[in-house]
């Protein structure tokens, strides 16, 4: 895989160590997942679920899915730096990340709040990906105004009576368990009546209906849940608390979205095709190419400001985090735009073809949205960080 040529950035604070373990890191993702699926990575083609399974158990066979887990369920005693090496060579080398909704969301909230039976039960599953999770957050009414959610959870005896929808469900058709944001107290405000619930998806009531989006791909679901039963056993942490692990959850989830690694591998594979094509010689399209690079670099800086930070807040979410996620979503877009530009027209007829430029443009409409809009985004940052 090509690599920006813009020096700088991350790089300058590297020591010799730090260059060694990226290396090595590199060398790995490389030689151990199969070229067929970085290629479909790197060209924004569609991934299968055997896809996703195959390159998550070769990461995780090796410990390198889930190593921002703690150490005594997979994680590794790495640096920030580190970490943020091993997720941008991830990127960078065109895998598919571990799966998202296991590694990244349910696992860390279970890790950090979840009883020592929670842990035990699902943690090892989901970092091998023999659960396949998925989140049910959104709803209907309540997407960017998350806290608006309205599915109900009654308590009967020792289960709960879940009754209710939500939307924008991704991988749903996949998933053997859903972790949920449920309403089980409606007395209240509504941040302080929330719990946090993981559910069997082949519990009686639960329906899963495909939503195609429109470059044609089925990545998302609405899912129904009528009179489903679910072990009180099966509440993460404390009933009405759950919107304290959903801020937590999605600060991780903000941070990931920056995805600095995948927009350096696309704007490799920009300056590729320019390169092939001719119009690496238009210097407006040239310049618009580095802009991205050196806005990129920025960000990279940034993020490593924000993970030197993240140690000192434990398990307290970084209000800094939206400034990742806003930014890192409008350079995933330029770059989708770029790549688009660079194949012109000629990448209609590709489509399927290894040259999914126009899916790939747009299918990235979307990061500005989820994991909260780029709007809330902002009022988060006045909020919390500007003390407006």
């Amino acid at each position: 895989m090509e690599h920006s040529t813009i020096s700088g950035g991350v790089d300058a604070y590297l020591s010799s160590e730090d260059r060694a373990f990226r290396q090595e890191l590199r060398d790995f993702f490389q030689t151990n997942v199969p070229r067929s699926i970085r290629d479909k990575v790197s060209a924004g083609q569609s991934l299968t679920k055997d896809d996703i399974v195959t390159s998550h158990r070769i990461l995780n066979k090796a410990g390198l899915a889930v190593p921002h887990w703690p150490v005594a369920w997979g994680g590794k005693d790495w640096s920030a730096v580190q970490h943020y090496l091993y997720k941008e060579e991830l990127q960078r080398s065109a895998l598919p990340l571990p799966l998202q909704f296991n590694c990244y969301m349910m696992g860390p909230v279970v890790a950090a709040f979840g009883s020592e039976a929670q842990k035990q039960r699902f943690l090892p599953r989901a970092a091998n990906l023999d659960d396949w999770w998925c989140q049910g957050f959104s709803e209907p009414d309540a997407g960017s105004d998350l806290a608006s959610l309205k599915t109900r959870a009654l308590r009967d005896g020792d289960e709960y009576v879940v009754n209710g929808q939500k939307t924008w469900t991704t991988y749903a058709q996949y998933a053997d368990w859903i972790f949920c944001l449920v309403r089980t107290d409606v007395s209240v405000k509504k941040q302080a009546g929330i719990s946090f619930l993981l559910i069997d998806m082949n519990s009686p009531g639960v329906e899963v209906r495909p939503i195609m989006t429109m470059e044609g791909r089925h990545e998302v679901n609405e899912v129904f849940f009528t009179d489903v039963r679910v072990p009180v056993e099966n509440l993460v942490g404390t009933e009405n608390k759950g919107w304290d692990y959903a801020k937590f959850l999605l600060a991780n989830e903000r941070a990931g979205i920056a995805r600095i690694g995948l927009s350096k591998e696309r704007v490799a594979r920009v300056r590729r095709r320019a390169v092939e094509n001719g119009r690496w010689d238009d210097p407006v399209f040239r310049g618009d190419v580095v802009r991205l690079e050196v806005d990129l670099k920025a960000l990279e800086v940034t993020q490593m400001q924000i993970l030197a930070r993240a140690q000192s807040l434990g398990n307290r979410p970084d209000p800094a985090s939206s400034i990742l996620k806003i930014r890192g979503s409008q350079l995933q877009q330029r770059a989708a735009e770029l790549l688009m530009e660079v194949e012109g027209a000629s990448g209609l007829s590709k489509r399927g073809q290894g040259c999914d430029a126009i899916d790939n443009y747009l299918n990235f409409r979307k990061v500005s949205l989820y994991g909260g809009s780029n709007e809330i985004q902002k009022n988060i940052i006045a909020k919390t960080i500007l003390g407006l």
